[in-house]
C-alpha cells in the first residue's frame, strides 16, 4: 500500500485516478478546490481517503496538504509515495487572439501550480530517497495544433521541466513520468474546464476557428476511456520500469509518430546547414 497525492481529483482524470488508486488498496490524498465534491464521489472510502482543499497556485496551501497527509496517514518524512499532478486548465484560441490576462491565468495553474506542488512534495521524497512523480500533461505538450498554442505552450513547459527533473532526482531514487493523453471522454472540453477566447480574428477561421468547431462537435464523443487510462496510470505508480513518457490513446500515438517523422525528415534536409556553423577548427577535428 502506498500513499498517493492527486490534484484536481473532483472530476475527469483526477476522479478516475482516485477511484483506481482506492480500488488498488492505496491511501489517497485527493485534492480539489471543493473537497466536498471528492467526498461525495467516494462516500465509502473514509478510512483510506483524505479529501483536502487545494488551489495549486497557492504554495502555502500545497505545503499544508503535505503536512496534513503526514499527520493523517502517519507517513514518514512527509511521505507522499506517488504524486499525480493532474490539476490544469484549458485555453482555446489563436495565439494572437488571446490576451495576456488569459495566458497568464493558464500558466499560473498549469505551470506554476505544478511547480508549487512539486516543491511541497519533493523534500519528503528526497529524505526517504524514494517516490514517483506522475505529471498528467497532454499530447499537446509534445506537438502543437492550431487553436491550442498558448495551452500547448504550458504543456511544453512542464514537459521540459519534467525531463530535467527526472535527471536531477534519479540519483535520489525518485522516478518521473510524463503522461501524454490524447482526447478522452472527460469534461475537459466543457466550459467548466476549457476557456474559449471570445475574440475571433477572421484570418484564422480556417485554422484555430476550425479547431473551435471541431472541439465543440467532439465534446463527450472523444475516443479515450478515462477509466482505462486511470488503471494504467495507477499500475505505473512506484514501478521502477515506468517510462519517462507515456502516450495514452491511439490518437496520441499517431500524433507523436507524425511529429517524430517530421522532425527526422526536416533534420536530415537541413543537416548540412545546421552543422556548418561550428568554428573551422572544430569542424576539422
Amino acid at each position: 500500500m502506498s500513499t498517493w497525492l492527486i490534484t484536481g481529483a473532483s472530476r475527469g482524470f483526477g476522479a478516475e485516478i482516485t477511484r483506481a488508486a482506492l480500488d488498488a488498496g492505496h491511501e489517497v490524498v485527493a485534492t480539489a478546490r471543493d473537497p466536498k465534491a471528492v467526498e461525495t464521489l467516494f462516500p465509502d472510502a473514509s478510512d483510506t481517503l483524505l479529501a483536502l482543499p487545494l488551489d495549486v497556485t497557492d504554495q502555502e496551501q500545497a505545503r499544508a496538504v503535505v503536512a496534513m497527509a503526514a499527520k493523517r496517514f502517519g507517513t514518514d518524512g512527509g511521505g507522499i509515495d506517488v504524486l499525480v499532478n493532474n490539476a490544469g486548465r484549458g485555453l482555446l484560441g489563436a495565439v494572437e487572439e488571446i490576451p495576456d490576462s488569459a495566458a497568464k491565468s493558464v500558466y499560473e495553474t498549469n505551470v506554476f501550480g505544478t511547480l508549487n506542488v512539486l516543491r511541497a512534495v519533493l523534500p519528503g521524497m528526497r529524505r526517504r530517497r524514494s517516490g514517483h512523480i506522475i505529471n498528467i500533461r497532454s499530447v499537446g505538450g509534445f506537438t502543437g495544433a492550431p487553436g491550442w498554442g498558448i495551452y500547448a505552450s504550458t504543456k511544453f513547459a512542464v514537459e521540459g521541466l519534467s525531463e530535467a527533473l527526472a535527471a536531477e532526482v534519479a540519483p535520489l531514487g525518485i522516478k518521473v513520468t510524463i503522461v501524454e493523453p490524447g482526447f478522452f471522454r472527460t469534461d475537459f472540453l466543457d466550459a467548466s474546464s476549457l476557456h474559449t477566447e471570445d475574440r475571433r480574428i477572421d484570418d484564422y477561421a480556417a485554422t484555430s476557428g476550425a479547431t473551435r468547431t471541431a472541439s465543440a462537435d467532439r465534446n463527450h464523443t472523444q475516443p479515450g476511456d478515462p477509466a482505462k487510462a486511470a488503471r494504467i496510470i495507477v499500475g505505473l505508480g512506484g514501478d521502477e520500469k515506468a517510462p519517462l513518457r507515456l502516450q495514452l490513446g491511439a490518437d496520441a500515438v499517431a500524433r507523436v509518430e507524425d511529429k517524430l517523422r517530421f522532425v527526422r525528415d526536416e533534420l536530415e534536409m537541413w543537416r548540412e546547414v545546421a552543422t556548418s556553423t561550428d568554428h573551422d577548427d572544430v569542424a576539422a577535428r
